[in-house]
């Protein structure tokens, strides 16, 4: 018998993981790790923190990692220059513009003259986004009728709990923190997508791997994103198991509390997703027509629609 497992370990296939150190990523590499999902599906993860987004993308570019999370627009710009990185949902969950409590701004034309934090810079994708959908729905253009501040979501939900910004367009975690003190949603993404045009709400957010390392071993990335939607089912369904992860959501936040966590929590479930590969990808490839438009070859690079390949279909295998 102990013969037996020692050759089913030495089965195991190693999948090598780059994740953000406080990423909601690692909520779900936890869980799989905790549960034995990954050993269930014959492989074994390893997972290196990294720092920034950049450090994950590099060590995918590099070989270093088999897997990282990253989005669609990222691997379309890739392959278009000829690499062959591929794209597998992973949440739906989406920023949202949030203003205080107190707040006079109750629509995006209220914004006109404010001060509008925005997370990840002039080529963030929901920022894009956000534009698209002011100037089809309220005439305005937020870029040239706003003031923008640009910075790091931390520092710009701290701008905003301040006041010293009108309102802050953040990624999801950090609305749902702002959430849970008070902060109200002026408005999400899933909102933007839908009146761009996209049928459901959007993955924009995946697991990223090379398309030829995928066919050489369709049992490791098979076994990968099998465990990862069981800890989803687990995620789903299951409020002990969030227990047991909160320890690890509330690291680096010394405001974190139960307000904090329920938002957390309520917010990832909403995000899981639900439709097929083939939706993603078509409502995908209409959002792609509108960031190259507003964000131009500095955004998706020369590409003219989404790059054929961005999204791993298994039947490929």
């Amino acid at each position: 018998m102990a013969s037996s497992t020692v050759a089913h370990a030495e089965d195991l296939k190693t999948v090598k993981v780059g994740v953000l150190k406080f990423g909601t990523v690692s909520w779900v590499l936890d869980t799989i790790e905790a549960n034995g999902l990954d050993k269930a599906e014959g492989i074994e993860l390893d997972v290196t923190p990294l720092a920034s987004t950049q450090a994950t993308t590099v060590g995918l570019q590099g070989g270093s990692m088999d897997v990282i999370a990253t989005d669609w627009l990222w691997v379309s710009r890739e392959r278009t220059s000829g690499a062959d990185f591929t794209f597998a949902p992973f949440s739906t969950a989406l920023g949202a513009i949030m203003v205080p409590p107190d707040s006079p701004i109750k629509t995006l034309a209220d914004l006109k003259g404010k001060t509008l934090g925005v997370a990840g810079g002039p080529l963030d994708k929901s920022w894009l986004l956000i534009v698209a959908y002011a100037l089809r729905t309220a005439n305005i253009d937020l870029r040239t009728d706003t003031t923008q501040e640009y910075g790091a979501p931390p520092l710009l939900a701290e701008r905003a709990k301040q006041g010293d910004i009108d309102a802050v367009l953040n990624f999801w975690p950090y609305a749902a923190r702002l959430e849970a003190l008070g902060f109200t949603q002026l408005i999400g993404l899933e909102e933007v997508v839908r009146e761009l045009g996209a049928k459901g709400e959007v993955a924009m957010v995946g697991y990223v791997f090379n398309e030829a390392w995928a066919n050489k071993n369709p049992k490791a990335i098979e076994g990968f994103l099998n465990a990862a939607a069981k800890a989803n089912e687990l995620l789903a369904t299951s409020d002990a198991e969030w227990d047991r992860l909160r320890p690890l959501m509330g690291t680096n936040d010394p405001t974190f509390n139960d307000a904090t966590f329920e938002a957390l929590r309520r917010r990832y479930r909403e995000g899981i997703p639900e439709r097929p590969i083939a939706a993603e990808e078509a409502d995908a490839k209409v959002l792609y027509q509108f960031l190259r438009e507003l964000g131009g070859t500095k955004l998706v690079g020369s590409g003219t629609e989404l790059a054929p390949g961005t999204f791993w279909h298994e039947t490929s295998q």
